[in-house]
C-alpha cells in the first residue's frame, strides 16, 4: 500500500495484480504500469528470500521444509523475471526493508518508471537471487 499511495499521489497510474488488459502477466506484478511496459513487484523479504537480515533469517523448527520453500520461490520469481523480459517488460522489484526510506523509495520509483525502456534509470531487474542491481 505505501508504493501504491506514493505513486498514485505523484500522479502515476497503474493496474494491480498483473493486469496488462486482458492478458494476466507472468507471476502477477503488484503493479502494472502497461503504456510504459513497465511492472514492479513488491516482496516481502522473508518470503521471498532477500538478502538483508530479515530474508536471511532461517526457522530453526521444520528448517528443510523452510528452506525447500523459499528456494523454489526465489526460483519462480526468477523464471518469472526472465518471462516479463522476453516479453518487453520492465521489472522493478521493491523489498519490504526499502519501504522505511520513503524519501530514497520515491527517488528509485520514479527514475524506474520515467527511464528509458529497457534501461530503467540505471536500474536493471535482478539476477538469480532477485536482487535489483545499480550499475
Amino acid at each position: 500500500m505505501v508504493v501504491r499511495k506514493l505513486l498514485h499521489a505523484k500522479g502515476y497510474r497503474y493496474r494491480l495484480h498483473g493486469q496488462a488488459g486482458a492478458a494476466k502477466l507472468p507471476g502477477r506484478p503488484d503493479l502494472v504500469f502497461a503504456g510504459r511496459r513497465k511492472v514492479i513487484f513488491v516482496n516481502g523479504c522473508f518470503w521471498h528470500f532477500h538478502d538483508c537480515r530479515v530474508g536471511q533469517h532461517a526457522p530453526a523448527a521444520n528448517a528443510g521444509f523452510w528452506e525447500a520453500k523459499r528456494t523454489r520461490t526465489r526460483q519462480r520469481d526468477a523464471e518469472q523475471r526472465e518471462q516479463l523480459a522476453a516479453g518487453g517488460w520492465d521489472v522493478l522489484t521493491v523489498w519490504e526493508c526499502q519501504l522505511k526510506d520513503r524519501s530514497v523509495l520515491e527517488d528509485r520509483l520514479t527514475e524506474f518508471l520515467d527511464g528509458q525502456p529497457g534501461n530503467p534509470s540505471g536500474y536493471r531487474a535482478g539476477g538469480a537471487d532477485g536482487a535489483d542491481v545499480t550499475d
